[in-house]
């Protein structure tokens, strides 16, 4: 494994190394400055997250899944990601799944040694039936977690599509995957706490991948998430607003449509405006994959 004394994730930052004599407003002005610097590490990596897009759309068109792993900070990124698609994006519970070392628990309180495992990430991936329609991302800060790379050797060996976020570049994640992510964000404002620039690298690259994907296998249209799952009083009165936004409909033509529809905002934006019933907004979505723009042609 790499010697993290070597990796730019580790080394000290010479603007803060006397960051313990720093008043408030100092520290905070620090660490402003360093984020900065996260959102030109991110542009660089502009055409691999593309890249990456294209992948997890065709596998998830293909009936593949998405799924992250990691550890630490960077699996409890990943857990992140995942949970939030099914409200946001109305996707099953199993198409995007996070997986972290040392399992669920680990998201709360970290569980000593399960990173270094060079056996649990393959163990995790066949306990949710991996195969080789899935994406499998391997997130790791560093580039040399264990639990990652030895679970991205395995998705690969069975054919899986693998991709790999890092903080560092020629990371031993990286040459495990198809395609490498390798947002160099630089020394910590705190020594080594890759939970600061480079837990917010991997954040605003996870939001891409899983925004991006989503919007390619059609849960988007214009910029509204027409998929939305209406599971309380707030997501029922987004799911008017998209209805309206997305029709210049009133709220009460609004409300009558999503219940014609069965609460799918989606369905309700075709009835509208193609003027059709029930039934044929369905068949439309179902033959254009759920793409409102192509079940609204014709």
């Amino acid at each position: 494994m790499t010697n993290i004394e070597k990796l730019t994730t580790e080394a000290r930052n010479p603007k803060t190394y006397n960051l313990d004599e720093m008043s408030p407003l100092e520290i905070v002005r620090v660490m402003n400055e360093e984020d900065e610097n996260v959102i030109k590490a991110v542009r660089d990596e502009l055409e691999n997250i593309a890249k990456a897009i294209e992948i997890c759309t065709k596998a998830l068109e293909d009936g593949g899944r998405l799924i992250y792993m990691g550890a630490g900070t960077s699996g409890r990124l990943g857990l992140l990601d995942a949970v939030e698609c099914p409200p946001t994006f109305g996707t099953p519970d199993d198409l995007v799944i996070g997986l972290i070392a040392g399992g669920e628990k680990a998201f709360i309180k970290a569980v000593e040694g399960a990173e270094d495992s060079t056996t649990l990430g393959e163990e995790d991936l066949k306990s949710i039936g991996v195969n080789s329609k899935d994406v499998v991302v391997g997130i790791a800060a560093s580039g040399r977690t264990p639990y990652v790379i030895f679970g991205l050797k395995y998705a690969k060996s069975i054919g899986a599509h693998t991709i790999a976020i890092a903080c560092n570049k020629d990371s031993e994640v990286g040459k495990e995957a198809d395609l490498a992510i390798e947002v160099v964000t630089g020394p910590e404002v705190l020594t080594g706490s890759t939970r600061l620039k480079a837990g917010t690298a991997q954040k605003m690259v996870l939001n891409m991948i899983s925004t991006g994907t989503m919007v390619g296998i059609g849960k988007v249209y214009q910029n509204l998430m027409v998929d939305v799952v209406q599971t309380n009083e707030k997501l029922k009165i987004r799911a008017e607003n998209i209805v309206i936004s997305a029709t210049n409909c009133t709220r009460e033509e609004a409300k009558k449509y999503l219940e014609l529809a069965n609460g799918n905002a989606k369905t309700a934006i075709v009835m509208i405006l193609k003027g059709c019933t029930f039934e044929e907004a369905t068949d439309r979505l179902l033959k254009s994959k759920g793409h409102i723009r192509l079940a609204l042609l014709n």
